[in-house]
């Protein structure tokens, strides 16, 4: 039997966790009355993180086709898989933005529905920003692709850890609901013309494409600006550390060995090119295990660990390289993907089923408990989805 990744400390840190958050962004009080009138659609008996994973699952399968019909970045979809891309972060959309609101409905709050929420949240963030890039064709600059997902992540991930400083997720005035709404757009204009962000601006010539690159960037730029402010001023622990007490600046290192194996490989060899959707989606699935690491840390009040095993497919690809291995690297980049997407999985799965065994609830059944839990030690609780 595999050891528990929770400790005693860390569900007792849990169990009292309350979720803070401060801030709405421009069009947060015109979607919550569409948010509030949906919620009511939803029968009582069904529960908020079931609803999260369907939301994941449109947006994750969506995005999906627009991967197999243009994986390099650089062909036309048919019409018809932008518009799906469209409404299926729409629903995704939607689902993530009711699911604590079903929650307070059904009187079901509790922090393995926060923690749910945000670990969806942190794959959807690089299936989102995959699919935009590939519909706007950055396959034709694979840097700036490699970059505009990057970023994306760069920028989810510092929200978090901004929390795991000040202990409140805090929204700025143009967050993620607009971020969303810009990316259904997008796939809505290539749904009408797939070409349409191959013109150039009037007068300055510049590809539609990079207009939206550098209207992106600017935001996130200022984002990380302010975050980073945000951090250095230091946290809510003892002596301005974090939350547990910790280094404000350490998770800096994770997230930063992520990034850099994923840079520096692209730029010594042709998998990236030749195969950058399943590059970036590799690499995602372990920038997202990364990121939820961090939100149990913060949840938990505990320190991130420095080095994690979902590291070991990037650092496969980078010895592979470094010492000019024989084994075909695209080959190599498929086990990658595996291990990075089982990494992924096991990891959440093991986190929401001790939660779930402390906690004597189901994951996505709010009608009943789990039976023979009671008096049960650490060790015996029985893991129940």
């Amino acid at each position: 039997m595999a050891a528990e990744l929770l400790t005693t400390k860390q569900i007792k840190s849990l169990k009292e966790h309350k979720y803070k958050a401060e801030g709405q962004s421009f069009s947060e009080p015109l979607m919550q009355m569409y948010w509030k009138w949906l919620v009511e659609q939803i029968p009582l008996t069904w529960a908020p993180n079931t609803l999260t994973l369907v939301g994941l699952l449109m947006n994750v399968i969506s995005t999906l086709f627009l991967i197999i019909y243009s994986p390099d970045g650089n062909s036309e979809a048919p019409r018809w898989v932008y518009f799906f891309c469209a409404i299926g972060l729409f629903v995704y959309q939607s689902l993530d933005a009711i699911d604590g609101k079903q929650a307070r409905r059904t009187q079901t709050n509790t922090p393995l529905g926060e923690l749910f929420d945000h670990g969806c949240d942190s794959l959807s963030t690089v299936f989102v920003m995959l699919g935009c890039c590939l519909a706007l064709k950055l396959g034709q600059n694979p840097m700036v692709l490699m970059f505009e997902v990057c970023l994306s992540e760069v920028c989810f991930y510092m929200a978090h850890w901004q929390t795991y400083v000040s202990g409140t997720l805090k929204f700025g005035k143009i967050d993620v609901t607009e971020g969303q709404f810009t990316v259904i757009a997008i796939y809505l204009f290539c749904a009408i013309s797939p070409a349409f962000f191959d013109n150039n601006l009037p007068i300055i010539g510049i590809p539609l494409r990079f207009v939206c690159v550098i209207c992106s960037s600017i935001p996130s730029f200022f984002f990380i600006y302010k975050t980073s402010t945000m951090i250095l001023q230091g946290g809510a622990g003892k002596n301005k550390s974090t939350v547990a007490g910790s280094s404000t600046i350490f998770p800096i290192v994770p997230i930063g060995l992520v990034i850099g194996l994923q840079v520096i490989i692209a730029t010594k060899t042709s998998i990236y090119t030749d195969q950058p959707s399943l590059y970036l989606l590799s690499f995602g699935f372990v920038v997202s295990k990364v990121t939820n690491s961090l939100v149990v840390a913060h949840m938990c009040k505990s320190e991130m660990h420095l080095l994690d095993w979902s590291l070991m497919g990037p650092m496969m690809l980078f010895m592979n390289q470094y010492f000019n291995s024989k084994i075909p690297e695209n080959f190599l980049l498929w086990i990658v993907f595996i291990l990075s997407a089982q990494g992924w999985l096991t990891y959440s799965y093991r986190i929401c089923g001790e939660i779930c065994a402390h906690l004597n609830i189901y994951c996505f059944n709010i009608t009943e408990t789990p039976s023979g839990n009671k008096g049960a030690t650490n060790g015996q609780k029985e893991k129940k989805f």
